[in-house]
């Protein structure tokens, strides 16, 4: 059985984010205690989030960025209309040019 590795790229994502998640709470003079009883973890959860630790749930994070008031900063994230990659390969499949219209079937016509 081999351990799931994370790449070392999403590694230093989420460890910046925990850093960003720390200079929030600290710019707001919360303890860590404070903001975990706000966002309803352990001590522990947070301080593993702010470390970067890449286990940490994504609803842990989600959650203690709502305590700080910063959920509406996730609005951007994976939205399917800045993926320009996902849109040039969906409009890859798209025929060329549109077909004869099908007769409709009657198979619920009542």
């Amino acid at each position: 059985m081999s351990k799931f590795e994370t790449p070392m790229q999403v590694a230093e994502q989420v460890t910046q984010l925990g850093q960003r998640i720390r200079i929030a709470r600290i710019r707001r003079s919360w303890s860590v205690a404070y903001l975990a009883n706000k966002a309803g973890i352990n001590r522990n959860t947070l301080t593993a989030l702010e470390l970067g630790k890449p286990g940490t749930a994504v609803g842990v994070c989600f959650t203690v960025l709502w305590a700080l008031g910063l959920d509406r900063t996730l609005d951007g994230v994976a939205d399917p209309d800045a993926d320009l990659h996902g849109k040039a390969l969906e409009a890859a499949r798209r025929p060329a040019r549109a077909g004869k219209p099908r007769k409709a079937s009657d198979d619920y016509d009542f």
